[in-house]
This record gives structure tokens, sequence and C-alpha cells, in this order.
């Protein structure tokens, strides 16, 4: 799969080819690729020890950096710390956790992933509820400023002064009618009647009233 590596110092961002790797047991990047990119590589407190699949020692000895980065793919995006080792000609492979936290939507046939099923611990499922959060915030201050602004004995039908409703035309009922204009009728534009500075006092005050 395609992705995209954004570096956190220059947010310059590097294409890859990533290995999904059920057997995996972390995120690798491979130590040439890292260095090639000019991935900034962090020393790790502890190094861990590295195997490959035939369960022999990796040639490249123990793990013993890091590379911090963000991570796209597909309007998907979250913040990755992957292991830096020997992997030959594999760029960088995602393993088992990352495919646990994420749980994607594989269509083998079709060669296609979906980001369709991220878990909570998935910094997407944080950010949608982070969202859902903001807009209930959102909507319990609108709530507040319609009721300032609208007069008590009139909430009962406060969601005809909603944004939704302001957009969308009135439903049609049995007693709309329809304006019947003669055959020849041809509309005629007319310039807008100004009214003087007394005139729109008293409209003002009838709509008051």
């Amino acid at each position: 799969m395609r992705v995209e590596l954004e570096k956190l110092e220059n947010h310059e961002g590097v294409a890859v080819k990533a290995l999904l790797d059920s057997g995996a047991t972390g995120l690798f990047m491979d130590t040439t690729f890292a260095r090639e990119k000019g991935f900034k590589m962090e020393r790790m407190k502890n190094s861990l020890l590295v195997k490959n699949v035939d369960g022999t020692v990796n040639v490249g000895g123990a793990i013993t950096y890091q590379v911090e980065c963000n991570m796209f793919f597909k309007g998907h995006i979250e913040r990755v710390r992957i292991d830096v080792c020997n992997l030959g000609k594999t760029e960088v492979i995602l393993g088992m956790p990352w495919l646990a936290a994420h749980n994607p939507e594989i269509d083998w046939e079709k060669e296609e992933i979906k980001m369709t099923r991220c878990l909570s611990i998935c910094g997407k499922g944080k950010q949608e509820k982070k969202k859902k959060e903001v807009k209930k915030i959102k909507k319990d201050e609108d709530e507040e400023t319609l009721r300032k602004l609208v007069p008590k004995r009139f909430w009962k039908w406060k969601k005809v002064f909603g944004k939704r409703e302001s957009e969308r035309m009135p439903v049609q009922k049995a007693w709309d009618h329809t304006i019947e204009l003669k055959e020849r009728f041809t509309p005629k534009k007319r310039k807008v009647y100004s009214l003087s500075r007394e005139e729109r006092e008293e409209v003002q005050a009838f709509v008051k009233d």
C-alpha cells in the first residue's frame, strides 16, 4: 500500500510503499531507506532484538533507533513511531499493532484498503469523538442563543427558527394555491422605491406591533 510519511522537523513528505504484515510485531523502516530519505533517527533508551520471519536474528543487529513522523493514507492521519532496522528491499512494514488499532477493511481481490473500522484507540476514532463533542457544544450554544432571542411564548415553534429549516422551502400544505398568470403576461423589472426616514420608521413600528 502507498502511504506518505511527513517529517516533523520540516514537514517534507516522502511517498512510501508499505507492506502489511500480520506476523510483524511492530512498525519498521529500513535503515538504508531512512538515511537516504533524511529521516531524523532518535536513539532508543533500550535496544530491541529483532528476528526475521524464519526466526533468525536480523543481520542488522538489535534495533537502536526510531523515527517519529506523521503518516497519511486516504485522508487518514496519525502520528507514528517506527523502529529502524534492516528490511532489505522493503521500505516500511506495518505490523500487527497497526492492524489491530485500525482494523482496516481489505479487499484482496481488488487490492483495496479502506479505513472504515478504526477502533477507539486509533487517533481517527478520537478525532471523530472530539468532532461530535464540539458539535454537541455548538448545538447547546445555538439553543441558548435561540432562547435569548426568541420570546418564551414562541419556544414551542423553535424549530422554524433553526438554520436547517431556514434554508429549505416550506412543506407543501393543502391550502397552498397557484398564482395563475395571463397567457401573454411578461414580468417587467421595476426599480425599488426608496423610503424616506419617516416612512422607514413607520414600517419598522408596524412590523414591531
